[in-house]
């Protein structure tokens, strides 16, 4: 998009632009090149005024939105009793073997067992199913 007028600042890349600069995003430097760009620009200002009102709108609409606490307190509830419990077991062996040419040749093995369970801490509170 172009307005027709020289800018220090294409229009395109003003308006591509546009969502760094509502969200302030961008460096001073460039932040002041956009905002006289747009006050110089007319089409672009257009432009931005409904990015900037579409912004507005989202926010306002979408915005804000967050969990009620009595869903947070289940879910508070809910972590503080259940428990992993992690379990690993070792096993190692070893084998000798002498040639008859006199070397000895050791093998080790070493077996290592993980094993992870989820358990529910008898006698915690638990989170009502409201």
């Amino acid at each position: 998009m172009s307005c027709g007028e020289h800018h220090e600042t294409n229009c395109s890349e003003v308006l591509s632009e546009v969502w760094l600069f509502l969200d302030q995003e961008c460096d001073q430097a460039r932040r002041e090149l956009l905002a006289t760009h747009l006050d110089e620009c007319h089409p672009c200002l257009e432009e931005y005024g409904l990015e900037e009102h579409l912004k507005a709108l989202l926010a306002r609409k979408c915005g804000g939105d967050l969990a009620p606490d009595e869903l947070k307190a289940r879910l508070r509830a809910r972590i503080r009793e259940t428990v992993t419990v992690r379990e690993s077991t070792v096993r190692e062996t070893t084998a000798s073997h002498e040639g008859a040419d006199g070397v000895v040749t050791e093998v080790r093995r070493v077996d290592v067992e993980v094993t992870t369970a989820t358990t529910t801490i008898p006698g915690a509170p638990r989170a009502s199913a409201d």
